[in-house]
């Protein structure tokens, strides 16, 4: 029989003959270098593959290897604080070994197989065990416990299980199954296009923190559920990633960085060891996996990258965690798929995207989800998706754009003329919206304050009708307006300015809990109604509006957390001047 080899190369896409008896996103050694690539499509006996490395120098004539196993990446002890590339190849150690750049063809485990880890076991000898159940844990950071469990598909009686150090390799326990026995290790495989399976889906009842106040009071998203930013170039999806990477009270962030910028991703990659985690004040990197993979890696592996952050962060998840994964940005993976999609000759679909790409994405994100797992203890996990979308022109009516909203209960509209005026996150508070407000109306009202939901519609309301002031004033002139439009028009100034305008770079500003977010707003919609009870009692605006507390509502983003009683006294200070007018 014939052996496989190419008969045609096209950029990053190889078609090879002989391929008989090989299946679809079985993965395959390309060439004398040994890419790396996948089977996309089958005719016959051609195999059409997308090489996750670079192609040229390959040509016609040369072998093609079968592995007749899929795409997939290892789960287990060593995940947390590295950088995979997308196919979850180590980038420090290709650096440490190979240099500033991969060299094409090169392998190396994900996992460290030399580095002990001290197991405790759960489970003894001669217990039943199934899929998902807890086998025991290893503390593999001092803020993660990682749970070892039960492969899925696996189930039987342990035979034995030992406690002690172990490389990720070693047999830590042997199930005996009717026909003989499974060991089990530290880590396992999964394919990263299958999602890995759960008990049951529950309905998103928690917040996820965020610390950014115009998403986590205006437009939250819930642990377990689904949001995308879209917006033009330099409107600021990159930083609102970073941030939300940075202070979401997720327990495991996995950050895909899918054809974004070297520059950009370097920052990430530079500024993320240096940070501490606002909730242990422990390194950020003890609870984080990134995927790194830029504009100037090869492009069918940025649609693999996607797929191996959802995979990782679906395994946390399995252990009972939170987990947020941020996805920057879904635009460059749309391309990818729509750059193979033409060298296969498919028949485009809307601005030459396939025709599949709105099912593709639809598959993405309901791999978020709150969950019941596997296993004997009904534990409860969530997995939290955020993409960033990358329209041309910041144009929402692109494809990519338009079959996110689909799928997606949270739209982050991002705006470009408020990032040029300086205002971040540059969210637009008009466009976007968020479907968690009535399920998360409990837990508001439970963890932060009763009327925090109340105070919320308020403000939108103030800065709606703003919008409807400010045209009426550009015909009519700001003269012919009510005093209490005027007042109103300065309450949601200072609702834009000194609530929703956000400083990243402020140690105190750049990340607000959920009570000082309720007690910020608070303060201002009290200032509000007081000065129109003021105003009803014939007191003059144009001195209420001067008052010196202004200043002070203006500087609450600056108090600290520990300091939250100055808020007290700055209520007391409003009424007291207000009366005094």
């Amino acid at each position: 029989m014939s052996k496989p080899t190419i008969i045609r190369v096209s950029g990053p896409l190889v078609v090879a003959k002989n391929c008989l008896g090989a299946k679809m996103y079985d993965v395959v050694k390309v060439g004398k270098a040994g890419l790396i690539g996948e089977i996309i499509e089958l005719r016959e006996d051609l195999a059409f593959i997308q090489v996750y490395e670079e192609t040229s120098g390959v040509g016609p004539g040369e072998k093609v290897i079968l592995t007749h196993l899929p795409l997939s990446v290892e789960l287990g002890l060593g995940l947390l604080g590295k950088i995979f590339d997308g196919i979850q190849r180590p980038l420090e150690e290709i650096y440490d070994k190979k240099g500033d750049f991969i060299v094409r063809g090169v392998a190396l485990s994900p996992l460290d197989r030399t580095k002990k880890w001290e197991f405790k076991p759960l489970k003894g000898d001669g217990q039943e065990v199934k899929e998902g159940d807890i086998l025991g844990e290893v503390q593999e950071t001092p803020l993660i416990s990682h749970k070892i469990l039960v492969p899925p598909n696996i189930s039987g009686r342990i035979s034995e299980i030992h406690h002690g150090q172990f490389a990720v390799e070693d047999t830590i326990c042997r199930v005996e199954k009717e026909k003989g026995f499974i060991e089990l290790k530290l880590y396992h495989t999964w394919p990263v296009r299958k999602s890995r399976p759960f008990k049951k889906r529950i309905m998103p009842i928690q917040i996820l923190s965020t610390g950014q106040r115009v998403l986590d009071t205006f437009f939250p998203v819930a642990k377990g559920g689904t949001a995308c930013a879209p917006g033009p170039f330099g409107s600021g999806k990159t930083v609102i990633q970073h941030q939300l990477a940075k202070w979401s009270d997720a327990h495991i962030i996995v950050y895909v960085a899918c054809g974004e910028r070297g520059n950009e991703t370097a920052d990430l990659l530079l500024s993320f060891p240096q940070l501490k985690d606002p909730y242990s004040n422990r390194p950020l990197m003890e609870r984080t996996v990134i995927i790194a993979n830029t504009s100037n890696m090869p492009v069918a592996a940025r649609e693999a990258s996607i797929y191996t952050g959802i995979t990782i962060a679906e395994y946390f998840r399995d252990m009972g965690y939170s987990v947020a994964l941020m996805a920057d940005s879904t635009s460059r993976w749309a391309e990818a798929l729509r750059e193979i999609s033409g060298r296969m000759e498919e028949m485009p679909g809307e601005e030459g995207y396939p025709a599949y790409l709105p099912a593709r994405l639809a598959e993405f994100y309901e791999r978020a989800g709150r969950i019941i797992c596997l296993g004997d203890d009904n534990r409860e996990g969530n997995l939290s998706v955020i993409g960033a979308v990358s329209p041309p022109g910041g144009d929402l009516s692109d494809p990519v754009v338009q079959a996110t909203l689909k799928v997606v209960k949270v739209f982050w509209g991002l705006d470009d003329s408020l990032a040029n005026a300086r205002h971040f996150p540059a969210i637009n508070w008009l466009l976007s919206y968020s479907l968690y407000h009535e399920p998360l109306e409990e837990f508001k009202k439970n963890n932060i304050a009763e009327d925090f939901d109340d105070l919320r519609v308020k403000a939108m309301r103030l800065l709606e009708e703003e919008e409807e002031l400010k045209e009426i004033a550009r015909l009519v002139g700001q003269e012919a307006l009510s005093d209490e439009d005027k007042l109103k028009l300065e309450v949601a100034r200072s609702i834009r300015e000194d609530f929703l305008h956000q400083n990243a770079f402020h140690p105190e500003d750049t990340f607000t809990s959920l009570k000082k977010q309720y007690i910020m707003l608070k303060l201002i919609l009290h200032f509000y109604h007081a000065c129109l009870e003021a105003l009803k009692k014939g007191k003059d605006l144009s001195k209420l509006v001067k008052l010196p507390v202004r200043l002070e509502i203006a500087r609450v983003k600056f108090i600290s957390q520990e300091e939250m009683d100055k808020f007290r006294d700055i209520e007391e200070k409003v009424n007291h001047q207000i009366r005094n007018v």
